[in-house]
C-alpha cells in the first residue's frame, strides 16, 4: 500500500508536467500526416460504418437492442467509442516505458509519470471523439439528458483503471518483451467480450451465466456506463451499486500490484533494455 500511495503522490505532484508532455505526445504522434489530428476522427468513423454493417445490418438485420429498445447504431457508437480510447491506451501505454527510457533518463521525473502522459495523450482525443458523438445525438431521439452528469465520473474511472493496467503491463513489459505480445492478443478478444458490438442481455436461463462472468471485465462496467449517461437510461453506478463496488475494489488492486511492481523494478528498469 505504501507504494500505491507513493505513485499517487507522484501523480498529483507533476499532474501539470503530465499534462504537458501529453501534449507533445499527442502532436508528435500526427506531424506527418497531412490530415493531422483529424485521422483520430476519420479512423473510428471508418471502423464505426463498418462495425454497423457486419454487426447492425447483416447479423442483427436493423432488430433494435433491448430492453430499452435502442436502435442498434445508437446503442453501438455509445460504447464503441469508449474502445477507441482504451484499446490504444492500453496498447502504447504498456510499451511506454522500455520505448522512452532514453528520453526519460536525460530527464528528472518519476517514471510513473511515463504512462500517465501517454493515456492522456489518447484521452484528449477521446474528448474530441465524445463531443463529436454527442453533437451527432442531439439530431436523434437521445438528446443529452440530467443522466449525463455521471458522464464524467466514468471517465476518472476510466482513467484510474488505464493507469492501474499500465503500471502492470508497463513494468513487465520492459522485464520481459514477449509480454507485449501476450496484451494485444488479449486486446483482441476483449473487443468481443465487451458489449461494444453485440448485447449480452439476451442471455438468460441457463446462459445467463455467461453475462454475468462478462461482467468480471471491469470494462463492461465502463461500456455499460458511458451507455447509461449518453443514452440516459438509468443512473448505473447507484442503480448497480454492488457492481460499483466490485469495480474499485479490482481497480485497486490492481492499482496495489502494479504500484508496488514498479517501485520495486523502476530503479533497474535501464538495465532490462
Amino acid at each position: 500500500m505504501k507504494s500505491m500511495f507513493t505513485v499517487i503522490k507522484e501523480q498529483i505532484q507533476s499532474f501539470y508536467l503530465i499534462r504537458r508532455l501529453s501534449m507533445f505526445e499527442m502532436r508528435s504522434a500526427n506531424n506527418n500526416n497531412y490530415l493531422g489530428i483529424l485521422w483520430e476522427i476519420i479512423n473510428p468513423g471508418i471502423q464505426i460504418m463498418i462495425y454497423w454493417f457486419v454487426f447492425g445490418f447483416g447479423i442483427r438485420r436493423g432488430e433494435n437492442v433491448q430492453p430499452f429498445d435502442i436502435p442498434f447504431i445508437f446503442w453501438m457508437l455509445s460504447g464503441i467509442m469508449v474502445w477507441f480510447f482504451i484499446n490504444p491506451a492500453v496498447l502504447e501505454s504498456s510499451k511506454s516505458i522500455y520505448t522512452r527510457i532514453n528520453f526519460i533518463s536525460k530527464m528528472s521525473f518519476p517514471m510513473s509519470v511515463i504512462p500517465s502522459y501517454v493515456i492522456f495523450a489518447k484521452f484528449y482525443q477521446h474528448l474530441m471523439l465524445t463531443g463529436i458523438i454527442l453533437i451527432i445525438f442531439q439530431f436523434t431521439d437521445y438528446k443529452i439528458s440530467p443522466y449525463i452528469i455521471q458522464l464524467p465520473y466514468f471517465m476518472f474511472s476510466l482513467l484510474v483503471l488505464l493507469l492501474a493496467l499500465a503500471l502492470v503491463t508497463s513494468t513487465l513489459s520492459t522485464i520481459v518483451r514477449d509480454v507485449q505480445m501476450v496484451i494485444q492478443s488479449i486486446m483482441r478478444v476483449m473487443l468481443y467480450l465487451t458489449p461494444l458490438l453485440w448485447p449480452p442481455y439476451r442471455f438468460d436461463g441457463k446462459y445467463e451465466w455467461i453475462q454475468t462472468v462478462m461482467q468480471i471485465n471491469p470494462f463492461y462496467y465502463i461500456v455499460e456506463g458511458y451507455r447509461a449517461a449518453i443514452l440516459g437510461t438509468e443512473w448505473y453506478f447507484v442503480d448497480h451499486w454492488r457492481y460499483t463496488l466490485y469495480f474499485w475494489a479490482v481497480v485497486i488492486v490492481i492499482l496495489a500490484i502494479g504500484s508496488a511492481l514498479h517501485v520495486k523494478f523502476r530503479r533497474h528498469f535501464v538495465d532490462y533494455l
